[in-house]
């Protein structure tokens, strides 16, 4: 049985810092597990691929909801990446770290050690922000903000933001981070930058460090209630492999809580039902499970948008050009290229809803059996919206005890009237938006559900046919006081065993304002920090 000081399951955004940490010792023997493969796919570190492997089932685990019952019963589309770099390599790569005061909450909810002051401490020390005035910072992972890269139409945007009194975000992720600004994105020389490509590709020259991708962990192995190491699947066969200092999760808001309740650590009664032996019983792994829940609205332009660059032949071939020669333009940044946290009402304490602006109108097409998404024969744009801090909660559960299983995820979305209502206001901020003059000197036909005129209940009934998640469940394995339904302590160290830690979104004592990305990575970086200390 191969032997190692730390096993770490789960390549992802998480597990790479991870990797990266812990080996930076030589007499560390640590050990990768990814249950995907290598991120070798051109559409991967290509900005503009995330189009394609956002459907793509080599590279992502394509979870569903269970029907949505405040949703229409739908069941709601859950991407999650299934390939080393896990969603950092196939996500819209908008860096934000969220509202300073989102981690207070974190902090006052009895984790002493992660307020703001002490998490930006860790953001500085491995980011390295490229704007167009300088570099701040010389971290492995590059977040770049170029403003000549960001479609004209942009202008538009900002200038109704003005119009509405919005702040204007210069620095999205600076001391001031409430307002709308260009979002930056996790891009190094034109290129993605994910947890792989910034701390585990220079990682994996160290001989203390081992990367097996393909390896699927079926369970944690217990000897009493200590986590002694994994049973994975590989080529078809069981592995064993034994870690003799921690094992370490960071498989996610989804596969964390999965892997813990396979492991005999979750809800008792609904285990020892699948013939599970329950090693410590714990309702609360699983649970608490939050997430954005988002709508686009679309609109024609009077103006060339992206989708006059990305719907013809001639306008990806002149930006492919471009892409080439010098890894700027289009191709090099995305999509969701501005928006930002603000407040619906001047009046609240804080922001309660994250806007994005698209310079580009889609469809979603199936080509060749697969889906893919295709831009509007027309210019066009989308304006969006989520609550920053929604209060739904929501619950992730195996399905069977079959590893193969696809886990129950049931998000409970607009549980609580405080979602509904910030539903209503996101809407019509949506509605000031498009009244404002910079914005009527852009749009040519209104969207196909136009907020501006629409009732409270109309708002409500169009967001339950038409939202999506906006792809940042967290919280299932929740760092809290165990009393107060945590799963792991502000070490991140699992509640009744020995030796296990969770370290992903999936510890968020709450959900931040925007994008989950940033915050992930903090985690397991600050996570390392704990276990080289012991």
């Amino acid at each position: 049985m191969d032997e190692f000081d730390y096993v770490i399951v789960g390549g992802g955004s998480a597990g790479c810092v991870l990797a990266d940490r812990l080996s930076a010792d030589p007499h560390n023997r640590v050990l990768l597990l990814e249950a995907g493969g290598e991120d070798r796919s051109f559409w991967i570190h290509m900005p503009i691929g995330y189009g394609k492997t956002f459907f793509d089932a080599s590279v992502n685990w394509k979870y569903n909801s269970e029907p949505e019952p405040a949703l229409g019963d739908r069941p709601i589309y859950f991407p999650r990446g299934k390939v080393l770099g896990g969603s950092s390599s196939i996500n819209a790569m908008v860096y934000s770290h969220g509202m300073p005061v989102d981690y207070d909450d974190w902090r006052d909810v009895g984790n002493p050690g992660w307020g703001w002051d002490e998490v930006s401490t860790v953001y500085e020390r491995f980011e390295r922000r490229v704007a167009d005035t300088g570099v701040k910072g010389e971290g492995p992972l590059w977040v770049c903000n170029r403003d000549a890269d960001y479609h004209p139409v942009k202008s538009h945007f900002l200038d109704a933001a003005s119009e509405l009194g919005l702040r204007h975000a210069p620095d999205v992720n600076g001391p001031e981070p409430e307002g709308v600004g260009g979002y930056h994105v996790t891009t190094r020389r034109g290129w993605r930058c994910s947890s792989a490509v910034a701390f585990l590709r220079p990682a994996r020259r160290r001989p203390n460090l081992e990367v097996r991708s393909g390896a699927y962990v079926q369970k944690v192995r217990f000897e009493g209630r200590r986590a002694a190491g994994v049973d994975y699947t590989f080529r078809g066969e069981t592995v064993a492999v034994r870690a003799h200092g921690e094992v370490l999760l960071a498989a996610g808001a989804i596969g964390s809580p999965m892997l813990l309740q396979r492991s005999g650590v979750g809800p008792g009664r609904s285990l020892s039902a699948m013939g599970i032996d329950v090693v410590h019983g714990a309702d609360a792994v699983g649970g608490a499970m939050q997430d954005h829940l988002g709508v686009n609205y679309f609109y024609r332009a009077v103006k060339p948008t992206l989708n006059n660059v990305l719907g013809s032949w001639t306008g990806l071939i002149a930006a492919g050009i471009r892409f080439v020669l010098n890894q700027t333009g289009p191709l090099s940044i995305g999509v969701n290229q501005f928006g930002g946290m603000v407040r619906s009402d001047p009046d609240l304490p804080r922001p309660d809803t994250q806007l994005y602006f698209n310079p580009v109108s889609y469809s979603t097409d199936l080509v060749n059996k697969r889906e893919l998404f295709k831009p509007d024969p027309w210019p066009g744009f989308i304006i969006g919206f989520n609550s920053c801090r929604p209060t739904s909660q929501g619950r992730v559960d195996l399905s069977s005890p079959d590893p193969d299983a696809a886990p129950r995820i049931r998000p409970n979305y607009l549980d609580t009237n405080k979602d509904i209502e910030e539903v209503v206001a996101g809407a019509r901020l949506i509605g000031r938006l498009q009244e404002t003059e910079a914005m009527r000197a852009l749009i040519a036909v209104e969207p196909p559900f136009d907020p501006t005129d629409a009732t409270d209940d109309e708002i409500v009934s169009d967001f339950r046919a038409r939202s999506a998640s906006v792809y940042h469940p967290c919280g299932t394995c929740r760092m809290a006081p165990q009393e107060d339904g945590g799963v792991v302590d502000p070490q991140l160290r699992v509640y009744g065993v020995e030796g296990l830690r969770v370290v992903d979104a999936s510890i968020f004592p709450n959900i931040t304002s925007a994008n989950t990305n940033a915050p992930a990575m903090m985690v397991a970086y600050k996570a390392a920090d704990q276990i080289l200390a012991n």
